[in-house]
C-alpha cells in the first residue's frame, strides 16, 4: 500500500497512474477553457467552436467510459448478479448504446438539429450518472429496492448517447465549408478528446469506484457530464449558428416537445429491455434481418431492373417469402424453438439461392458491391463479438486472476484508448506508404487480419496464463499484449469499415447500409455479452473458474484465426465484388466526414453527417 496525499494506493504504479490521469485531464480543461475564452474568432488556425465541442466531447466519453469500467464490477460485486447474468446484462447495454445513434441521428437530422439534439442527450445523460451513484445498501442485492433506479440510470445513458455521439461529430464538419482543407485536422483533433477522456476516466473514476466506494466513481462520471454539458449551453455562439433545424417548421408550435417526449418514451423502452435481455436479442435478430433483407431487395430488384414492377415476378415472390420466414424462425428459435432453427436454414438457403441465381441472370456492379458490403458487415460481427470482452469477462479475468501489483483492474481499461492515441498515427502513415507502392491490403484483406489479431490476442493470453501455471497469477504483461494486438486489429476494421460502408454504398441508400453497419455492431456486443456468460464459473473454485475462462478464450481465439484466415483467402473474391474499374465518384463530396479519425468507437464519424468531399480517384476503391 502506498499513501498518496488524498488516497491510499495499491502500488506506485496505481498513484502515478491515477495522478498523470488527473494532470492530463485538469491540463486539458484549463486549456479549453483558455481557448474558447480567447477574443479572436479563430484559435491555431481553427473556428473555437471545434474546442467547444472538443470539451464538451472529452467530458462525455470521460463520463461514459468512467462509468463503463465500472459497471461489471458493480453488477457482480455490488448487485450480486452471476458472472454470466452480468454479463448478458452489460452486453444487452452496449448493444442498446449502439443502436440508438440510429434513432438519434434521424430525429436530429429531419426534426430538431444537431444542436438541440446534443443539448438533449447531455441532459439524459447527467441524469443517467448522477443517478448510478444512488446505490443503497449493498448487503440486499437485487432485493434493494434502488436497483430500479440502477435500471432507469442505466436506460438514460443509452438514450442519452444515442442523441449526443449520433450528432456531436456532425456538428464538427458544419464549422467548416465543404472545400475547407482543415476538416481532417479538425477530425484529428476532436479525436484526441474522444482518447483523452476515454483513458483519464478508466483510472480516476476506475480506481475511486473500486478503491473509495462506487458512489464517488460513479458520482466523479457524472460531474464529469455535467461540466461537459456547462460548457456546451455557455458555448452555444461560438457554433455558429450551426447545427440548427434544417426544417424549423416540422417542429414548430410545440411539436419540438413531441420529439424529447419521444426520447422520454426510448427511455422507457431502454428501462424494459435492459431488465429483460432477450427483447434486445429478438430486436438485433429481427429488425436487423430485416434490415439486411432489405437493403439486399433494393439493389437485387429494384435498382437491377430500373423499378419494384419490371423486377421479375417469381424470383422476387420466392425472395420476400424466404426472407420472412428466416425473420420468422430466427425470433422462434431465439426463444427455443428447435423446428425453427431448421426452418431458418432452408429459408436461408433459399434467400441466397434467388441471390445467386440474379447475379447470374443480370450483371448490375451496385448489387455486387453492396454483397461485399454485407460480407464485411458479417465479418464485424465476429470482431466486435471478441473485442467487447474487454470490459466484461477480461475486466473480470484481470480482477480475479492476473497479478497487477496492487493496480485496480478496471483502470487497465485505459490501455486500449492510450494504444489508440500512439497507434492510429502509425497506422495511417502505414496505410498511405503502401499504397504510394501499390502494396496497400484491400478492405477485405484489412477485416481478416483484424479478425486474425482479435484471435491471436485471446490465443497470447492463454499461452501466458498456462505456461506460468492456472494456479499462478497471470503476469500482466500478456493483458497489454492482448489489449495491443485488438487494438491494432480494430486499426484495421473500424475506420476501415466506416469508409467502405461509405465508398460502396449507392446515394440513396448509404444511410440504410451505414445503420446496418451500426446494428452490426450492436449484435457483436449482445454477442460479446453471450460469450463472456460462458465464462461464467461461480461455485467451481478460483482454479477451475480461471481454467473455464481459458478454455473459453481459447475456444473463441482459435475461431476467431480460423474464420479470419478464410477472410483473407476469400478476399481476392470478395475484392472482385468491388469491380473497382468500374466504381467512381459519381457525387465527388459524399465522405463520411470523421470516418479518419474512428477507431475507439464505430459511432464516432456520427451517424448521419454532412459529407467531406474529396477529389475523383482519391479514394482507396478508385486506385
Amino acid at each position: 500500500m502506498v499513501e498518496g496525499a488524498f488516497f491510499t494506493f495499491g502500488s506506485a504504479y496505481e498513484m502515478w497512474a491515477f495522478r498523470i490521469a488527473v494532470v492530463a485531464l485538469v491540463s486539458f480543461l484549463i486549456g479549453g477553457m483558455v481557448l474558447v475564452t480567447r477574443p479572436q474568432e479563430e484559435v491555431i488556425g481553427h473556428p473555437k467552436g471545434l474546442f467547444l465541442l472538443f470539451m464538451a466531447e472529452m467530458w462525455e466519453r470521460f463520463s461514459y467510459y468512467g462509468m463503463r469500467a465500472l459497471l461489471i464490477f458493480y453488477l457482480v460485486q455490488h448487485w450480486l448478479f452471476s458472472d454470466a447474468e452480468a454479463s448478458v446484462i452489460y452486453g444487452a447495454y452496449t448493444a442498446l448504446v449502439y443502436i440508438a445513434p440510429v434513432v438519434g441521428g434521424y430525429l436530429a437530422d429531419r426534426y430538431v438539429g444537431q444542436r438541440k439534439a446534443v443539448l438533449f442527450g447531455a441532459v439524459l445523460l447527467t441524469f443517467g450518472h448522477f443517478f448510478m451513484a444512488f446505490e443503497g445498501d449493498g448487503s440486499l442485492g437485487q432485493d434493494n429496492p434502488m436497483l430500479n433506479v440502477f435500471w432507469l440510470a442505466l436506460a438514460l445513458i443509452i438514450v442519452g448517447s444515442g442523441f449526443l455521439k449520433a450528432n456531436i461529430s456532425v456538428l464538427v464538419g458544419q464549422l467548416y465549408s465543404r472545400t475547407d482543407i482543415r476538416r481532417d485536422p479538425a477530425y484529428t483533433i476532436f479525436y484526441m478528446g474522444i482518447n483523452v477522456g476515454a483513458a483519464t476516466a478508466s483510472i480516476i473514476c476506475g480506481y475511486l469506484g473500486q478503491t473509495v466506494g462506487w458512489e464517488y466513481g460513479f458520482g466523479l462520471a457524472g460531474f464529469g457530464m455535467l461540466i461537459g454539458l456547462v460548457f456546451f449551453v455557455i458555448g452555444k455562439p461560438l457554433l455558429r449558428g450551426k447545427g440548427e433545424p434544417q426544417h424549423p417548421e416540422r417542429i414548430a408550435g410545440g411539436k419540438e416537445y413531441l420529439i424529447y417526449g419521444a426520447g422520454l418514451g426510448m427511455v422507457a423502452l431502454c428501462w424494459l429491455a435492459i431488465q429483460y435481455q432477450e427483447l434486445v436479442g429478438v430486436l438485433l435478430g429481427g429488425f436487423g434481418g430485416a434490415l439486411v433483407a432489405y437493403v439486399l431487395s433494393i439493389v437485387t430488384f429494384q435498382m437491377a431492373y430500373g423499378s419494384w414492377k419490371a423486377a421479375p415476378t417469381v424470383p422476387f415472390f420466392i425472395y420476400i417469402s424466404s426472407a420472412v420466414g428466416l425473420i420468422v424462425s430466427l425470433i422462434a428459435a431465439s426463444q427455443g424453438s428447435e423446428p425453427a432453427q431448421y426452418t431458418a436454414g432452408a429459408s436461408l438457403l433459399v434467400l441466397i439461392g434467388v441471390l445467386i441465381q440474379q447475379s447470374m441472370v443480370k450483371t448490375f456492379h451496385e448489387r455486387d458491391r453492396i454483397f461485399a458490403a454485407m460480407f464485411l458487415i458479417i465479418v464485424s460481427v465476429v470482431f466486435w463479438a471478441l473485442f467487447e470482452q474487454a470490459g466484461s469477462s477480461l475486466n473480470l479475468f484481470t480482477d480475479r486472476h492476473v497479478d497487477t501489483a496492487g493496480v485496480s483492474a478496471s483502470i487497465f481499461q485505459s490501455v486500449n484508448a492510450i494504444y489508440i492515441v500512439l497507434l492510429a498515427p502509425v497506422f495511417a502513415m502505414l496505410w498511405q506508404g503502401l499504397a504510394r507502392k501499390g502494396m496497400e491490403p484491400s478492405t477485405p484483406m484489412k477485416f481478416g487480419l483484424a479478425v486474425v489479431q482479435v484471435g491471436l490476442g485471446f490465443l497470447v493470453l492463454v499461452w501466458g496464463a498456462e505456461s506460468v501455471g492456472v494456479n499462478v497469477p497471470t503476469p500482466v504483461i500478456f493483458i497489454f499484449l492482448i489489449y495491443l494486438l485488438h487494438t491494432t486489429g480494430e486499426l484495421c476494421l473500424s475506420p476501415v469499415g466506416l469508409s467502405a460502408m461509405n465508398r460502396l454504398s449507392p446515394a440513396h441508400i448509404a444511410s440504410l447500409v451505414m445503420g446496418t453497419w451500426f446494428f452490426a455492431s450492436a449484435t457483436g456486443n449482445f454477442a460479446a455479452g453471450l460469450i463472456a456468460a460462458a465464462t461464467g464459473a461461480e461455485g467451481v473454485g478460483e482454479e477451475a473458474g480461471k481454467q473455464l475462462v481459458l478454455d473459453v478464450y481459447g475456444t473463441v481465439g482459435w475461431w476467431a484465426v480460423g474464420i479470419g484466415v478464410g477472410v483473407m483467402v476469400l478476399s481476392p473474391l470478395v475484392k472482385k465484388l468491388l469491380h473497382l474499374d468500374t466504381l467512381r465518384d459519381d457525387n465527388v463530396g459524399d465522405d463520411l466526414e470523421g470516418q479518419a479519425g474512428a477507431g475507439l468507437e464505430a459511432q464516432e464519424a456520427g451517424m448521419h453527417p454532412a459529407t467531406n468531399p474529396q477529389m475523383p480517384g482519391k479514394h482507396e476503391e478508385n486506385r
